[in-house]
């Protein structure tokens, strides 16, 4: 009913009604700045790291890894000069006495190691989960990109034996993704 009423409001409005309905024509997705192909292509870790919300993420993670990396530093420093002074004990020592020292610091230096592989893995948990909530929050666009295309799918770039340049959109979801969610960091 509401399509008759506007084909009765003129015969361009329903050209536009028709138009929109049907989808984009070709020229229309070149005119989008996207290639006439049945198949595109994207690189989803070129899509990820060119994204605002990727180099946030990213940045973040590195930081992180970082300190990280300094703390691991400074804790290797501290047992480095605690083995040091229990070495230069031993002399005063009897061995079991020495033995238990060493064993409780062993089982510190093993604590220690744990403690940081611990906090690294969690560290990349949080960079597989935000590349997950990237692709969640992408999902859409690109599948308006592959509308707007009138493409059939998309495939991963780096799983394509050969290809033509002309059909990677991995550029043009950059820009799009970056208007629509911008480094999301409001939205994790």
């Amino acid at each position: 009913m509401r399509l008759l009423r506007n084909l009765r409001q003129g015969p361009l409005r329903a050209l536009c009604v028709f138009l929109a309905l049907i989808g984009p024509v070709p020229a229309l997705s070149q005119q989008l700045g996207l290639p006439d192909a049945a198949i595109l292509t994207i690189s989803s870790d070129r899509l990820f790291a060119g994204s605002a919300f990727g180099r946030r993420v990213i940045d973040e993670i590195e930081s992180e890894g970082a300190e990280l990396a300094a703390e691991n530093e400074r804790i290797v420093a501290d047992l480095s000069r605690e083995e040091k002074e229990l070495t230069e004990q031993r002399a005063e020592m009897t061995p079991e006495e020495f033995r238990e020292l060493a064993d409780a610091f062993d089982r510190k230096v093993q604590s220690h190691r744990e403690g940081q592989r611990a906090k690294l893995e969690a560290l990349g948990a949080r960079g597989d989960e935000a590349r997950g909530v990237f692709l969640r929050l992408a999902r859409p666009i690109l599948v308006d990109l592959l509308r707007e295309s009138g493409a059939g799918v998309i495939l991963e770039r780096s799983s394509v034996f050969l290809s033509s340049d002309a059909t990677d959109i991995t550029d043009i979801a950059i820009a799009r993704i970056d208007a629509e969610i911008g480094d999301g960091k409001d939205l994790e």
